[in-house]
C-alpha cells in the first residue's frame, strides 16, 4: 500500500493547526481563568486566614484587658477594703476621743461647781463666824473683833521664836522704803500706835511701816517686808473647818465602768 504522504502532511497540518487554535482559543483561556480562579481562592484563604488571626488577637487582646480589669478590680477592692478599715478606726479613734472630751469637761465643770459652792459656802461661814465672834465680844467685853486682832498680833510679834525674829528684824531695817502692815479693817490710831512700839521694841530699832486696808482679806492682819511676812487672821482657824467642809460636800469617788466604744460606734 502505497502511502500519501501529502495527504499525511496535511493532515499532520492540520493537527498541528488544531492544536494550535486549541491552545490558543481554548486551552489558555481555560488555564488562565484556571489560575485566575486559583489565585482567587488563595487570596480568600489568606484573607480568611488573616481574619482569623486578628480574631485571634483581639481575643487575646480582650482576655489580657480582662485579666488586667480583674487585677485592678482585685486591687481597688484590697485598697477599699483598707482605706475602710482605716476609715473605721479613725472613726472610732474620734468617738473615743470625742466621748474622752466630753467626760473631761463634765468632770472639769462639776469641779468647778464643787469648788464655786465651797467658797461660797465658805465665805458665808466665815462671814456668820465674823459676825457671832463680834457680837459675843461685844457682849463679854468692851473691846471689838478688830481691837481684839490687833492685841493677838502684837502679843505674836513679841512672841517670835529667834530664827523668825532675826529673818524679820534683818528684812525691817534693810527695807529702803516703809514695811507694810495690812488689814482688813481700817486700824484706829490707838492700835497703830500700839503695833508701832511691838515693832520698836521687838527689834530693837525704829521700824518705819505704812499701813494698806484690803477688803478682800479675811479679818486679820498682815506685815511684810523684803519678802519676809508676818501675819495673824481667823481664817487659820478656818483651815481645819474649810477642809472638813471640802470632805463633807465632796461625793464618793467610784470606778468609772469600761465603755464599750467599739460595739456603740459599730
Amino acid at each position: 500500500m502505497l502511502i500519501d504522504w501529502f495527504t499525511v502532511i496535511a493532515q499532520m497540518l492540520n493537527f498541528l493547526i488544531l492544536v494550535w487554535l486549541l491552545k490558543h482559543f481554548l486551552y489558555q483561556p481555560i488555564l488562565n481563568a484556571i489560575d485566575t480562579r486559583e489565585k482567587g481562592i488563595a487570596s480568600k484563604l489568606a484573607d480568611a486566614e488573616a481574619k482569623e488571626a486578628d480574631a485571634h488577637k483581639q481575643q487575646e487582646d480582650f482576655e489580657a484587658k480582662n485579666k488586667s480589669f480583674d487585677e485592678q478590680r482585685a486591687a481597688l477592692m484590697t485598697k477599699a477594703d483598707g482605706d475602710a478599715k482605716v476609715e473605721h478606726d479613725r472613726l472610732v479613734d474620734e468617738a473615743h476621743k470625742q466621748a474622752d472630751g466630753v467626760r473631761a469637761s463634765e468632770a472639769a465643770a462639776l469641779k468647778d461647781a464643787r469648788a464655786h459652792q465651797a467658797v461660797a459656802i465658805r465665805r458665808m461661814a466665815q462671814n456668820q463666824v465674823f459676825e457671832i465672834t463680834k457680837k459675843t465680844l461685844a457682849d463679854l467685853a468692851t473691846v471689838t473683833l478688830e481691837e481684839r486682832i490687833g492685841e493677838v498680833f502684837t502679843r505674836r510679834l513679841r512672841l517670835m521664836n529667834v530664827k523668825d525674829k532675826d529673818e524679820m528684824g534683818a528684812a525691817l531695817k534693810a527695807s529702803p522704803e516703809a514695811s507694810l502692815v495690812r488689814s482688813a479693817f481700817n486700824l484706829p490710831d490707838e492700835q497703830k500706835a500700839a503695833i508701832q512700839n511691838a515693832l520698836n521694841e521687838t527689834f530693837s530699832a525704829v521700824i518705819r511701816v505704812r499701813y494698806e486696808t484690803d477688803a478682800n482679806a479675811i479679818s486679820g492682819i498682815e506685815l511684810t517686808a523684803q519678802g519676809q511676812k508676818l501675819s495673824w487672821s481667823i481664817s487659820s482657824y478656818l483651815d481645819s473647818f474649810d477642809r472638813s467642809l471640802a470632805e463633807l460636800i465632796a461625793p464618793p469617788t467610784k470606778p468609772e465602768p469600761t465603755p464599750a466604744h467599739d460595739a456603740e460606734v459599730k
